[in-house]
Protein backbone atom coordinates (compact mmCIF):
# COMPACT_ATOMS: atom_id res chain seq x y z
CA UNK A 1 0.00 0.00 0.00
CA UNK A 2 0.82 3.51 -0.53
CA UNK A 3 0.03 6.47 1.43
CA UNK A 4 0.93 10.20 0.26
CA UNK A 5 2.61 11.40 3.53
CA UNK A 6 2.16 15.43 3.26
CA UNK A 7 4.94 17.80 3.21
CA UNK A 8 4.67 18.84 6.75
CA UNK A 9 6.63 16.00 8.03
CA UNK A 10 9.50 16.86 5.70
CA UNK A 11 9.38 20.70 6.35
CA UNK A 12 9.50 19.68 10.14
CA UNK A 13 12.25 17.31 9.24
CA UNK A 14 14.25 19.97 7.49
CA UNK A 15 13.64 22.87 10.01
CA UNK A 16 15.54 20.41 12.68
CA UNK A 17 18.57 21.28 10.22
CA UNK A 18 18.26 24.87 10.13
CA UNK A 19 21.93 26.65 10.68
CA UNK A 20 23.20 23.44 9.52
CA UNK A 21 25.73 22.97 6.44
CA UNK A 22 23.85 21.05 3.75
CA UNK A 23 24.30 20.29 0.23
CA UNK A 24 21.61 20.60 -2.73
CA UNK A 25 22.02 19.21 -5.95
CA UNK A 26 20.62 21.92 -8.01
CA UNK A 27 24.14 23.06 -9.09
CA UNK A 28 25.96 21.41 -6.66
CA UNK A 29 25.66 23.97 -3.98
CA UNK A 30 26.31 23.67 -0.03
CA UNK A 31 25.55 26.20 2.20
CA UNK A 32 24.13 26.70 5.55
CA UNK A 33 20.34 26.17 5.99
CA UNK A 34 18.50 29.42 6.21
CA UNK A 35 14.71 28.38 6.11
CA UNK A 36 12.12 25.86 4.55
CA UNK A 37 8.49 26.93 3.58
CA UNK A 38 5.79 24.62 3.07
CA UNK A 39 6.36 24.09 -0.39
CA UNK A 40 9.78 23.02 0.32
CA UNK A 41 11.48 25.96 -1.05
CA UNK A 42 15.33 26.50 0.72
CA UNK A 43 16.68 28.94 1.18
CA UNK A 44 21.10 29.08 2.00
CA UNK A 45 23.36 31.46 3.30
CA UNK A 46 27.29 31.15 3.18
CA UNK A 47 27.11 29.26 -0.32
CA UNK A 48 29.80 26.91 -2.01
CA UNK A 49 29.62 25.74 -5.15
CA UNK A 50 31.25 21.53 -5.52
CA UNK A 51 31.90 22.43 -8.83
CA UNK A 52 33.21 25.91 -9.86
CA UNK A 53 34.61 24.92 -13.17
CA UNK A 54 30.77 23.89 -14.23
CA UNK A 55 29.16 26.95 -12.46
CA UNK A 56 31.47 30.22 -12.50
CA UNK A 57 28.61 32.44 -12.41
CA UNK A 58 27.72 31.07 -8.77
CA UNK A 59 31.32 31.46 -7.75
CA UNK A 60 30.38 35.38 -6.67
CA UNK A 61 27.10 34.00 -4.71
CA UNK A 62 27.28 34.25 -0.99
CA UNK A 63 22.92 33.07 -0.39
CA UNK A 64 20.58 31.75 -2.73
CA UNK A 65 16.68 30.84 -2.97
CA UNK A 66 15.80 27.72 -4.09
CA UNK A 67 12.56 26.64 -5.36
CA UNK A 68 11.37 23.33 -4.08
CA UNK A 69 10.28 21.95 -7.16
CA UNK A 70 13.74 22.12 -8.76
CA UNK A 71 15.59 19.92 -5.77
CA UNK A 72 16.34 16.98 -6.96
CA UNK A 73 17.92 15.55 -3.30
CA UNK A 74 19.46 17.75 0.23
CA UNK A 75 22.26 16.56 1.24
CA UNK A 76 21.99 16.43 5.02
CA UNK A 77 25.48 15.93 7.79
CA UNK A 78 25.31 11.94 8.24
CA UNK A 79 25.96 12.59 12.45
CA UNK A 80 22.38 14.51 12.48
CA UNK A 81 20.48 12.25 10.60
CA UNK A 82 17.96 11.02 13.03
CA UNK A 83 16.04 8.17 10.51
CA UNK A 84 14.15 6.66 13.27
CA UNK A 85 12.20 9.79 13.78
CA UNK A 86 11.01 10.32 10.11
CA UNK A 87 10.21 7.00 10.14
CA UNK A 88 8.20 7.69 13.13
CA UNK A 89 6.32 10.45 11.77
CA UNK A 90 5.97 8.92 8.25
CA UNK A 91 4.50 5.34 10.08
CA UNK A 92 2.04 7.72 12.44
CA UNK A 93 0.83 9.91 9.45
CA UNK A 94 0.28 6.59 7.26
CA UNK A 95 -1.82 5.03 10.06
CA UNK A 96 -4.00 8.17 10.62
CA UNK A 97 -4.58 8.60 6.63
CA UNK A 98 -5.99 4.48 6.96
CA UNK A 99 -8.48 5.23 9.59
Amino acid sequence: LYYELSTEIFITYYRSFMFMNVCVSLLSICGTLHSVDQYLNIKLTDISVTDPEKYPHMLSVKNCFIRGSVVRYVQLPADEVDTQLLQDAARKEAMQQKQ
